[in-house]
């Protein structure tokens, strides 16, 4: 079994993001970086997949040589295969990010094996149903799109038959359950599984492996970014009323303040 797993990288969740001066993009100086959330369950999936039914895990992220970080992490914890989309840093918007990818997929199942004949299509593309920092919901709908292969976004279960791929997509008080034939994409979500730490022996063997680097040549899409704004922070305060009896005053006082009495 095939599988391709797209990342992306992004800041560490968490951390205080700025913007540049500009107000034109993240500022970068002070930022860890890591892969998105919904993508470290998509590459746990891809590799339990591959553990249970066989083939191969290919991993590729679209963006500058630093991103080749989250690439040999995720052969750490068991890819087999890493595949770099090189840019110069330029933040691409999403409709050319699919098109990057969807030029690199082609380019990919059409490449020739060992023995001579293609490698042919992949079984399965899974992408994080959202990115933790742009959080569009459309690059994996618009890659899907272009391939004309079915895509379910959502997906928190995955089952992989002869000809099929059954996914479950969480809702109030069940799953709704789809079934697609194969080849097929599909979006998850964090929570599909818990994404398993990289071994010694995993870390020493991701450093050896061979990041293939593409250029794909993506033209502009229709979107463009008018400015980042960060929201000033809410600061709250804690004021102590007082302790014991004493201090019943004063909550009343807060009570009919907030209009409760």
């Amino acid at each position: 079994m095939k599988i391709l797993c797209c990342v992306k990288r992004v800041p560490a969740p968490g951390a205080k993001i700025n913007v540049t001066a500009d107000g034109m993009d993240v500022d970068a100086a002070h930022l860890g970086f890591t892969t998105s959330p919904h993508e470290e369950c998509g590459v746990e999936g891809a590799i339990q997949l591959k553990e249970e039914h066989g083939g191969e895990v290919t991993v590729l992220t679209l963006g500058p040589g630093d991103a080749e970080e989250q690439l040999r992490y995720a052969a750490s914890v068991g890819a087999d295969h890493g595949v770099l989309i090189a840019t110069d840093g330029t933040a691409y918007d999403p409709q050319r990010t699919a098109a990057a990818i969807v030029e690199a997929v082609e380019e990919l199942e059409s490449a020739e094996g060992g023995d001579g004949t293609e490698d042919g299509e992949f079984d399965l593309i899974l992408f994080g149903n959202e990115s933790a920092d742009a959080g569009g919901f459309q690059v994996g709908i618009r890659v899907a799109h272009a391939l004309g292969r079915p895509i379910v976004q959502g997906i928190k279960g995955i089952e992989v038959g002869d000809e099929s791929i059954t996914a479950r997509r969480e809702i109030d008080g069940g799953f709704e359950v789809y079934e697609l034939p194969r080849p097929a994409v599909l979006g998850v979500k964090e929570g599909l599984n818990l994404p398993r730490y990289p071994t010694m022996k995993g870390r020493l063997a991701s450093k050896k492996i061979e990041i293939q680097s593409m250029e794909v040549d993506a033209d502009e899409g229709g979107q463009s970014r008018v400015r980042l704004h960060r929201p000033e922070e809410q600061i709250s305060e804690t004021v102590i009323l007082g302790e014991g009896p004493e201090a019943a005053a004063a909550v009343v006082d807060v009570l009919e303040e907030l209009g409760v009495l």
